[in-house]
């Protein structure tokens, strides 16, 4: 039964991670397109590369998601699995923090060229948002230093 169950879970892995790899491969191939695109003539150039900057990022987010399922799931033993969630969650919630702050800092220099003053709340709002994930994430590896300073309950 057990060796059933590990042949489902490993196999459950491989899939999921396969699907998020071939996310990041179709995000990187959508960054290829609208950069090439930025060359057009009717298309400003600047927005087509932020638009493939940002691809990239969501890319990379779903490539570090991958390789995080395919790294947590391959380990039998629950220390590994343990340190491997966490180094996983940290290293996900970094690009996530990483790509909303760049969102954020994009938009507020699009609105400020575009006299959209009234709209920079918005991306104020995406910035405060990532660095309430980051100061989370800061207490989840706070939480999870030790093994042993998880609370029981």
């Amino acid at each position: 039964m057990h060796s059933k169950f590990g042949s489902l879970k490993d196999l459950s892995a491989r899939f999921f991670a396969g699907l998020f790899l071939c996310v990041s491969a179709t995000m990187v191939a959508m960054s290829g397109i609208h950069f090439y695109t930025g060359f057009s003539a009717d298309i400003d150039f600047v927005s087509a590369v932020i638009k493939a900057v940002n691809d990239l990022f969501i890319a990379l987010a779903t490539y570090e998601l991958a390789m995080g399922i395919f790294k947590e799931y391959r380990h039998s033993e629950e220390g590994d699995l343990f340190l491997s969630i966490r180094r996983t969650v940290t290293r996900f919630v970094s690009v996530v923090v990483i790509a909303l702050v760049l969102e954020g800092l994009v938009m507020i220099i699009k609105y400020s060229q575009l006299d959209l003053a009234g709209n920079l709340f918005y991306p104020v709002a995406v910035v405060v948002a990532a660095s309430v994930l980051l100061m989370s994430l800061g207490v989840f590896l706070h939480l999870t230093r030790d093994k042993n300073a998880l609370p029981s309950g």
